[in-house]
Formats: structure tokens, sequence, C-alpha cells
């Protein structure tokens, strides 16, 4: 088969993370841009990113780009494209988009006339009037910018943060690729040991932890591609079983989640069980002015609950000043913290050595970074 072009969409401020994690995974043609990361290869570089990006949220084909302000010139770009490459003469095809500052605004519109030129070209191609679309899966995507469209076909299905293992979370959980490109920027290894004071469901040391072993994210869960006819199955095979020859359970990393609330501590045991990573972390019942970094070293990672996620801005203040009286200097330490709060520093108590900024959500943060 032809080289083909990937699409890894991710928050703004993760393309530089994703991209390299990408390049760890001897992928080709690694190109970060604005809020997505391209990428070249073949069948086995699509489903080796989709099972193992830690930090994207999902993986598609980028069928083609170009400039259309019309609906005629929207319909004709769609139409040249080599659809029938992976939808086959059954296939599902639905059209989902979006458009921003561009001469073509209507959503709806221009989902009709993609629908209309895709279905155009297949029914030519299978020299058939009528597209029963009962067989697999295939969703299209359309991205409408300054007038350039970009045409996706997605072949994850469900993001790539639903790893399959959180199933249940506490109130206003950190999404796990947040919490995979926190560890990330931490620099977490196969012998660190990770402390996450205000853990909720466990999300940041469950990620940590997998990180650390080298355990792909997405092992356990399946893909939407998985079903296309177009890729053999063979490929997947071998390429979980790479995944897995790659995982290193020999690492020395340990780590811990304390909170106070004891639901969430319930939740985060079952999460860690589920990751397969239960026997690498504890989680303890702990308030957050108890803490003391007690080992030679360690690094923190936490996402405190603050102003517009759970708590009044006077309350996350308070939490950010006991974080700067427990959280000491030490050496060997490192912590990393985020919040959109733009006051942390000045609660802290001290600037941060490094910040990045960073969404949670559509929220957008700062992570706030210490090193000693």
């Amino acid at each position: 088969m032809n080289k083909l072009t990937f699409y890894a969409p991710c928050h703004f401020g993760v393309e530089g993370v994703v991209a390299n994690e990408l390049r760890f995974m001897d992928i080709q043609g690694v190109n970060a841009q604005t809020g997505r990361v391209l990428f070249e290869g073949g069948w086995d570089t699509l489903i080796r990113a989709n099972l193992c990006s830690r930090s994207a949220e999902r993986i598609g084909i980028l069928l083609g780009e170009f400039v259309a302000t019309s609906f005629e010139e929207l319909f004709n770009s769609v139409y040249k494209l080599p659809f029938e490459e992976f939808i086959y003469k059954d296939d599902a095809f639905p059209v989902k988009g979006s458009c921003l500052d561009s001469k073509l605004m209507s959503v709806s519109d221009c989902q009709k006339i993609v629908k209309k030129a895709v279905a155009k070209r297949l029914g030519e191609k299978y020299n058939t009037p009528w597209l029963s679309e009962t067989g697999s899966l295939h969703q299209i995507q359309f991205l409408i910018r300054k007038d350039r469209v970009s045409i996706i076909l997605d072949t994850s299905g469900v993001p790539l943060h639903k790893r399959g293992y959180r199933k249940e979370a506490n109130d206003a959980p950190i999404s796990e690729t947040l919490a995979a490109t926190m560890a990330d920027l931490s620099r977490v290894r196969k012998d660190h040991f990770v402390v996450d004071p205000m853990c909720g469901s466990g999300t940041v040391v469950i990620e940590s932890a997998l990180k650390a072993l080298n355990i792909a994210p997405g092992i356990n869960r399946t893909f939407s591609c998985e079903n296309w006819d177009c890729i053999p199955k063979n490929i997947w095979i071998t390429e979980r079983e790479r995944a897995v020859s790659l995982e290193r359970r020999d690492a020395d990393f340990f780590g811990i989640g304390s909170d106070i609330d004891p639901k969430a501590l319930a939740l985060a045991r079952m999460n860690a069980e589920k990751a397969g990573v239960a026997d690498r972390v504890e989680f303890i019942s702990r308030d957050l002015k108890d803490f003391l970094p007690e080992r030679e070293r360690g690094t923190l990672i936490t996402n405190p609950p603050y102003g517009e996620r759970m708590l009044s801005i006077k309350d996350a203040e308070a939490i950010y000043r006991t974080m700067g009286r427990v959280f000491e200097r030490k050496q060997g330490w490192s912590y990393g913290i985020i919040t959109p709060d733009d006051d942390f520093e000045k609660c802290f108590g001290r600037r941060a050595d490094k910040r990045r900024k960073l969404y949670n959500g559509m929220l957008q943060c700062q992570f706030y970074m210490y090193y000693t």
C-alpha cells in the first residue's frame, strides 16, 4: 500500500509531547502543528499510534486538504478523494464536522455536501445506485478553518483518553490524556516514586505507572478500524504483541495517591486494578496538610480542586497556601501542579522554575513545575 498521512488531534500545548511520543515509536514524517500532529506510514503505524499514544485524543487518516469557499468547490474536492481504498461497498460512512472563520459556516449544509460527494464516488466505484451502509463504521470528519478544509477518516472510534480502566470517576476528574501529559512533562521514568496528595480517582498515579512500566494505554481496548476489511488482521496481532513485548515489568516504579474522600480512594483502587498496575500503586487516606516528602527522591504531580472546578476561589487559595507550606524544597524532589488560577504562585509562596500552558477540558490552565 502507499504511504498514508495520519492525523492526531490534541489539546493546545500538547503538540510537542505527542510528536515526541510518536518519534519514540519509530514513526516517520512527524510534523507538529497547532492543535494536531501529522505523521506518515502504513497500517502498522496506524495501529501502533492508536495502541501506544498517551497524549493524543484520537488518530485519523488525513485523506486530503484543500481550499473551498463555495459548496461546489467543496463537493468537487471531496469527490476526488480515494474513499474506496478504505470504505467498501456495504460500509457505513456517517459525516460530522465543524466550521470556523470561513465562508462556509453552515455545518449541516457542509455535512450534506460531503456526504453526497462521498456517496457519488463510492456509488460509481462500486457500480451501484444504492449503498446499504450496513457494514463496519467509517466515521468521516470535516474541519473547515479559514476556508481550508481537512477531510479525515477517524480510526479510533471512542476517544483515546478512554483507556477502559476508568468506568467511574469522582467529581471533576482529570482526563487520562492530560494526566499522561503531566507525567511526561514531569519526566516520569521507570525508577520513579510518584505521589499525588489529592488523587481523586487515581488517574495521575495510574497514568504515571502505565508510562513507567511502558504499558500501552490502548492495549485493553478496541478501536473502530479493527473492524475494517482493508486492514489485515495479522497486523493487529503483530502490533499488540510488539506493545506487550516492550513492557518494563522489572521497573522499580511505585506510586502513592492520597485523599480524604473514602469513595474516591475506593474508585482509585478499582481503577488501578483494571489498569493492571495495582501492585505498583497504593491509595491511602491522608489530609493534604499532613503530606511530607518522606523518601529521598520523589516526583509529585497533582490536580488540586480549584475555583472554577470544585471550590470557591477563597477555598482554593487556602489549599495553595497549604501546598506551599508542605511541598518543601528538598533535594531530589520535584513538584508539578496544574491550575487555572493566575495568582497561584503568589498563594503558593514561590515562583515556578518552569510553567506550561495546558487545557483541562476547555479550561486554560498552567502546569507549574518546581525543581530542587
